[in-house]
C-alpha cells in the first residue's frame, strides 16, 4: 500500500513542511528566519512567534506543490526534540492537531535521528551497518547504525558542538552570524598551516569531541598577536587553521571508530556536513575503500524533508507500533544538556 507522509519541521530557525510519497520527496518548503543575524544568535521568543506567523503558509505551499488532497495523507509526523522548546510546540501541536481532526496516524520524530538518516533521502537502499557523524550548531554525536531501528552512539560532545564552535570564533574575527559558511568562504583561500590550533584529545573517550579549548585558543591568538592591530588581520589564513583543526578532529574520530569497528561506509550529516573542508576530507578516503556519504545540502540543514523520511522508514518497518511511540531514551541521553 502505498504511504503518502506529511510532516513539519520547527525545532528551531526554520519553519519547514514537506510532503513525501513511499519514502520520495515530493514537496519540502522551508522558512528561514533570517532576522537573527541581527541579534548574534537564535533569540528564541522571536523564533516561536515567527513560527506562529509562518506556519499556516508553509503548509499550504507544501501541499499544493505536491498536488495532492489533504484526503490522499495517510501519516503526518512532527519534529518533537531536540530544539526550542517553543518552536517545537508550534510545529508538533499544529501537526498532531491535523492528525486528530482527520484520524490520521501521527508520529513524534527524533530530530537528531532524522539527521542520521538524511543521506539516504532519494536513494533505493541504505547500506548496513554504517558509521554516522551528526555534526551541527548543537550537536556532535557519532554512531554505530546497524538498521533502522537499532543504532548505539559511541561518542557525544563534552562542551560545545562544532558548528557552535564555528559561530563563536566567527564572532571573534568580526564576523556575522552564522559564521560558519562565511568561515568556510574565507578558508577556500587561506593556510590551513598557517597556525596549529589543537585538537581535543579525551582520555579515556577516544570517539568523544570538545570543543571548547580551540574556541579559547584562537581567543589567546588574537589576544597575543593582534590585540593592538587588527587591521592586517589575516582572516583566510586564521579561517582555514581553524576549519583544519576542527573538521580534522572530526574526521580523525569517524574514521578510528570505522576502523576498530571495521565498517567500510560512513555517513556524514547536519548543517555542518555542507562544509567544503569537511567534505573533501572525508571524500579523500574513498580512495581507500570507504563509501562516504552526505546528504544533499537542502536536507543537511534542519527540513521537513528528513522528518518525514525517518517517519516514512519507522512506519513501514514497525507499522502502527511506531506512530504509538514518541520515546527515544538512547538520545535523550545524548543531548541531556539540551532543553526542548
Amino acid at each position: 500500500m502505498s504511504i503518502t507522509t506529511f510532516a513539519i519541521e520547527s525545532s528551531c530557525d526554520e519553519t519547514s513542511a514537506a510532503v513525501l510519497q513511499d519514502g520520495k520527496v515530493i514537496s519540502n518548503i522551508i522558512s528561514s528566519q533570517c532576522f537573527h543575524k541581527e541579534y548574534g544568535g537564535i533569540v528564541p521568543e522571536l523564533a516561536s512567534r515567527a513560527h506562529v506567523q509562518v506556519i499556516d503558509e508553509i503548509v499550504n505551499r507544501a501541499v499544493n506543490e505536491a498536488g495532492i488532497k489533504i484526503d490522499e495523507v495517510s501519516l503526518i509526523a512532527a519534529s518533537q526534540g531536540p530544539g526550542l522548546i517553543g518552536s517545537l510546540l508550534v510545529g508538533y501541536n499544529y501537526a498532531k492537531g491535523f492528525a486528530l481532526s482527520r484520524g490520521i496516524p501521527f508520529m513524534g520524530i527524533d530530530h537528531i535521528e532524522s539527521h542520521l538518516f538524511s543521506c539516504f533521502i532519494g536513494k533505493e537502499e541504505v547500506e548496513f551497518p554504517f558509521i554516522a557523524l551528526v555534526v551541527s550548531g548543537g550537536h556532535t554525536i557519532l554512531f554505530h547504525v546497524e538498521s533502522y531501528l537499532s543504532y548505539k552512539i559511541l561518542g557525544n560532545t563534552h562542551d560545545d558542538a562544532a558548528g557552535e564552535a564555528f559561530d563563536k570564533v566567527a564572532k571573534m574575527l568580526g564576523l556575522d552570524y552564522p559564521g560558519g559558511p562565511l568561515i568556510d568562504k574565507l578558508a577556500a583561500t587561506g593556510n590551513p598551516h598557517f597556525h596549529k590550533f589543537p585538537k581535543s584529545i579525551i582520555k579515556g573517550s577516544p570517539y568523544d569531541f570538545s570543543f571548547s579549548g580551540i574556541k579559547t585558543s584562537v581567543l589567546y591568538f588574537l589576544k597575543n598577536n593582534y590585540a593592538t592591530d587588527k587591521t592586517n588581520l589575516p582572516l583566510n589564513d586564521i579561517a582555514a587553521s581553524f576549519q583544519a583543526a576542527v573538521t580534522g578532529s572530526l574526521i580523525d574520530k569517524t574514521i578510528k571508530a570505522a576502523k576498530d569497528h571495521s565498517i567500510k561506509s560512513i555517513a556524514v550529516s547536519g548543517g555542518v556536513s555542507a562544509n567544503s573542508g569537511l567534505r573533501n576530507g572525508f571524500l579523500k578516503y574513498e580512495n581507500e575503500g570507504y563509501s562516504i556519504y552526505f546528504p544533499e545540502k537542502i536536507y543537511s540543514t534542519d527540513n521537513a524533508a528528513m522528518i518525514g523520511y525517518n517517519a516514512y522508514l519507522k512506519y513501514k518497518a514497525n507499522g502502527s507500533k511506531a506512530a504509538l511511540s514518541n520515546e527515544n531514551p538512547l538520545l535523550e541521553k545524548a543531548y541531556a544538556r539540551f532543553h526542548y
